[in-house]
């Protein structure tokens, strides 16, 4: 139970003890995560709750890495204050390809036995879907936080977007299992409809086990590709190693918590050393870096990662009186580019994005989408060989 988060103790309790109960029955227990499709990168925020089914994997469990290949023609709702855009099966087949690879970068693969959810959600008759909405009422739905506030906001809610937690609820039945790994965010999916159906169907209900949600490189918001402030799994070690330098200071620890291999004590003498000035945030960043890198590459890669931000950006000529401009934290670098008229148009700065033009820090930008939020330090964004200009969190 090592770094789970409930947000409700009793809630915390009752999963331990029935966990307790479950492995008192001396048998491998059935663990699974699953992954949605909705894009073709897996990023670190993923691996979060990867590395728990990892040490299940090292407890001798039987873990199961579900690809969503099913559910990600709807998507999951779970966090989203708006409709979600569906995908077409072709999308999602090319999304999925390389899923498995990117998470044996984490998991053992000798013990990871894959599946994919399209082999039972697809079989599925319509009488049968019913029956499996037949277990929910309408005012289960309506009182989940993010469908409570865009009925607030007086937002469409559309009804298929309900049934995809019936979709993941029929994932457990489907698998028989014991232990559903989650997000936060999946509270309803796992414990309501999850555990609900399993009990429908005649079998014990699965225990959740709820980690902490990564925040992107803004600091705040969850880690998304849509958003731009992720980090994908497959970056360069130099690229990786450049957006970790671009997090907030403010959000090191929980990165070091959720991303790293470190300890609880660990961790708690790095969060002590910035607290009390003892270390320089930028060598702690740097610390966070190289582990970040060594973890998804090798050591060696992350050193030189590191000597390529040192060379490129700590070490380059950069002017001492370039201009500021304060970032509200949901700018994209596009927009950045326009405002400060370092580029005329938003097709002018995407056209400088694709052809390298550009850096953060001296990590070349690639994503024009790219959320910046500047650390409390400040950021460097250079256009070309000339022009620079520093952000500053507004």
């Amino acid at each position: 139970m090592q770094g789970t988060e409930y947000g409700d103790e009793q809630t915390a309790r009752n999963m331990a003890t029935e966990l307790r109960n479950r492995l008192a029955e001396g048998r491998p227990l059935r663990v699974y995560c699953g992954y949605d499709p909705r894009t073709s990168d897996l990023h670190i925020g993923h691996t979060i709750t990867m590395r728990k089914l990892r040490q299940f994997q090292e407890l001798g469990h039987h873990v199961i890495f579900l690809i969503g290949n099913y559910t990600s023609l709807l998507g999951d709702p779970s966090d989203q204050d708006k409709l979600r855009p569906t995908l077409t099966a072709e999308q999602v087949a090319q999304n999925a390809r390389t899923y498995s690879e990117q998470a044996f970068k984490i998991l053992d693969r000798e013990k990871t036995q894959i599946r994919f959810n399209a082999e039972w959600l697809g079989e599925l008759s319509f009488l049968e879907v019913i029956r499996l909405a037949q277990n929910f009422t309408v005012q289960q739905f309506m009182t989940r936080e993010n469908f409570a506030q865009r009925i607030q906001k007086g937002d469409a809610i559309h009804l298929h977007e309900t049934f995809y937690s019936l979709m993941q609820g029929y994932d457990a039945v489907a698998l028989e299992t014991d232990v559903q790994v989650g997000g936060t965010d999946q509270l309803f999916n796992i414990l309501t409809a999850g555990r609900k159906l399993q009990e429908a169907h005649g079998q014990k209900p699965q225990i959740g086990i709820f980690v902490q949600i990564l925040p992107g490189t803004d600091g705040v918001i969850k880690m998304s590709k849509s958003l731009g402030n992720h980090i994908p799994i497959l970056s360069t070690p130099e690229d990786m190693y450049g957006k970790v330098m671009s997090i907030p200071d403010a959000a090191m620890p929980i990165y070091f918590k959720l991303a790293t291999r470190y300890t609880p004590d660990q961790i708690a003498q790095i969060e002590a050393s910035l607290k009390h000035g003892t270390a320089h945030p930028r060598n702690v960043k740097m610390e966070l870096a190289r582990e970040i890198v060594a973890i998804f590459h090798d050591d060696a890669a992350a050193l030189r990662a590191e000597e390529h931000f040192r060379t490129v950006f700590q070490q380059r000529e950069a002017p001492t009186d370039m201009p500021s401009y304060l970032v509200n934290g949901t700018a994209t670098v596009t927009e950045i580019m326009v405002a400060t008229k370092l580029a005329p148009s938003k097709n002018e700065a995407r056209r400088l994005i694709s052809g390298d033009g550009v850096t953060l820090d001296g990590r070349k930008v690639s994503d024009p989408l790219e959320v910046v939020s500047p650390p409390d330090s400040g950021i460097v964004l250079q256009v070309g060989k000339r022009r620079f200009v520093r952000l500053v969190k507004a």
